[in-house]
Parts: structure tokens; sequence; C-alpha cells
């Protein structure tokens, strides 16, 4: 019976003309553009000078703004009051203003100040520019001698892809086994094929897991052509075991297919699984740590994390892909995540009512 039920289920997204081709296409277009866009570095600040000094000092320190890959160099302004009409029109980000007597007094050894003005609407784009800025400054303070020597420990290039891409891994599974489930028997409803089914000798648990397996595959497959394009586009690789990326995927991929079938049967139509499930998506992705760090949330925001499979997800899949963590790093993780699956999977099963 049970073999049967899954061949149909199998045949049933085969004869789809639409969906293999969504299965196959959206991991791709997701791989390719996603890093490239969901990148949270700083990049690309507008920066004037306004120099009151017009010393060789002052002018050397021009120099190295202009040579800054981080900053696009847009002039020097005539006046501080001018500097801030280009902020006010959107033209400029930040404004450093050198005052007089720079020069004389870097010669000196006296202690010189100079003022950076940043435009904070975009508050990290603001304080990560006026930081730069003052790196700057002060190593031409310091006569360009490095006071502090950085060792950056698991991603040496600062590579903000080789952070974002596991998470990539996460929203592809939550949009492929939360949505697709979801649909199916709300599918079925309409159509009214699941009154066919409900007329039959088959276990609720025999019927809900031959539902699920075809997402769990479809999991492992997303997997495996995530971490292939990974190597291919951007030659990262996981630091980690393999065996432990798909085994976050399959319990990850039981979560949201059996979160999926609860929203279903407690549906009607299409449009309200839909509505309903992209309320859920929505608050597990914002609320998991996927684009800002989970610790900086309000204390009653991150209490919903010991909740949320995104997050110990995301914390897992990290710590192994970049980190190259091994299975006693996330034992906590998977702990967590195998209780939330397990008890979503018997909720899905429970609910499920084949009399009505």
């Amino acid at each position: 019976m049970f073999r049967h039920l899954l061949k149909k289920e199998i045949l049933q997204i085969r004869r789809n003309t639409f969906l293999p081709k969504l299965i196959v296409v959206f991991p791709i277009v997701i791989m390719c553009v996603m890093p490239w866009v969901m990148n949270m570095e700083v990049k690309n600040v507008r920066v004037a000078v306004v120099d009151n000094d017009r010393s060789t000092p002052s002018q050397q320190l021009v120099r190295r703004i202009e040579a800054s890959s981080s900053f696009i160099f847009t002039g020097q302004q005539p006046s501080y009051q001018a500097a801030l009409e280009a902020i006010g029109k959107s033209r400029t980000d930040v404004v450093l203003v050198i005052p007089r007597h720079y020069g004389k007094a870097l010669s000196q050894g006296q202690p010189s100040q100079v003022l950076i003005a940043a435009n904070a609407v975009n508050g990290t784009k603001g304080a990560m520019g006026s930081a730069y800025l003052t790196q700057i400054v002060m190593r031409q303070l310091r006569g360009g001698d490095e006071a502090l020597s950085v060792l950056n420990l698991y991603n040496k290039q600062l590579s903000y892809k080789r952070y974002m891409i596991p998470a990539l891994f996460a929203i592809l599974l939550m949009m492929m086994c939360g949505f697709l489930p979801t649909l199916n028997i709300v599918g079925e409803k309409e159509t009214g094929t699941i009154e066919q089914i409900n007329v039959t000798p088959v276990p609720r648990h025999t019927f809900i897991l031959a539902k699920l397996i075809p997402y769990w595959i479809i999991a492992l497959l997303l997997i495996t052509l995530c971490l292939l394009l990974s190597w291919l586009l951007y030659g990262i690789t996981c630091q980690g075991s393999l065996l432990l990326v798909y085994l976050l995927a399959l319990l990850l991929a039981l979560f949201f297919s059996s979160f999926g079938l609860i929203i279903s049967n407690y549906s009607d139509t299409m449009q309200q699984a839909i509505l309903v499930m992209w309320f859920f998506v929505v608050c597990l992705m914002l609320l998991s740590g996927l684009f800002t760090p989970a610790r900086s949330m309000p204390a009653w925001a991150y209490a919903t994390t010991y909740v949320n499979p995104m997050h110990y997800f995301i914390t897992a899949i990290r710590t192994v892909f970049v980190r190259g963590g091994d299975l006693q790093s996330i034992v906590p993780q998977c702990t967590a995540l195998a209780l939330l699956s397990v008890a979503t999977s018997l909720w899905a099963v429970a609910s499920y009512r084949k009399n009505r």
C-alpha cells in the first residue's frame, strides 16, 4: 500500500509540467544571483573632503582616500557648509574636514583633530564609512605603522558569499519543502481527489509519510545542486563533512514539509494556505539570524529563537560549511532541530482527518 502511494506522489510531481522545471531552475537562479545581491558589506561610500590646510600632508591624506577601494571620491568641497548641502542632496555620504595648520601640527608631533561628518540615515553605512575613514586618518597619524595585527580565522578573505551561501540552503529548503506540500493537499481538496483517499483503509501515518518522502528527496537534490554551483561559480566548498550538511538538510526538510501539511490540513483553499504559510515563513526567516546576528535582537525577540528551527539550522550549517565543525560541535542544534521536526511531523499526522 505504501509503495503504491509513494509511486502515486512521485508520478504526480513528474506529470506536472511546471514543478520539475521549478525544482531545477529555482536553485540555479538563487545561487547565481543572491550571493551577489544579499551582501551586507559596505562598499562604494561616497566621500568628499574639505581641505582647509592645503599642505603636503593634507593632500597626502586626500590621495589615500582617493586610492581606497572602499570609497568613491566625489571631490573637494570649498567649505563645510557646501559639503553638508551635498550630503543633504544625497551626493555624498561622508565628509572629511581637515583643519588649518594640520600639516604643521603633524610635523611638530602635536595633536591634530579632523572632523568626520556622516549621513546616518542608513546607520550601518554611516558608521562603517566613518570607521573606514578613521582608519585611514589614524594610519597617517601613525606614520604608516600598523599598531595591530589582525588574523582572520575560517574566512580569511572576508568573503560575504561564504557566509551567505549556507543561508541560501535554508531559504531554498524552506520555500521548496514548505510551500509544495502545503499546496499538495489543498490542491487535492479543491479538485476533490482527496475524498477518494478518505474512503480507503489507508492509515493516516502511511498517507502522510508517502506525502513527505518525495520532498525529502527533493531536499537532497537541492542541496547537491547548490553545493555543485557553489563550487563551480564561486570556488567555495564545504569545509566540514558533507554528510552533516545532508543530515541538517533532511532535518529541516522534515520540519517544513510537515509544517506545510499541517497548514494544508487546516486550510480549504490555496489562497488561504499560501497566505498562512507566507506569514510563518517570513517570521521564521527574519527571527532566525539569517541576515542579522540573532544576539543583536531584543531579549524578547531572541527568546523566539529557542523554537525557531531556522535558527538552529543556520547556526549549524555555518559551523559545518564555513568553520569545518564536526558532529560534536553541532549536537545541540541537531538535537533541537530533530525534536522540533519530530513534533511537527506527529502534529501533521494527528491533524489530518480522513472522515469529515
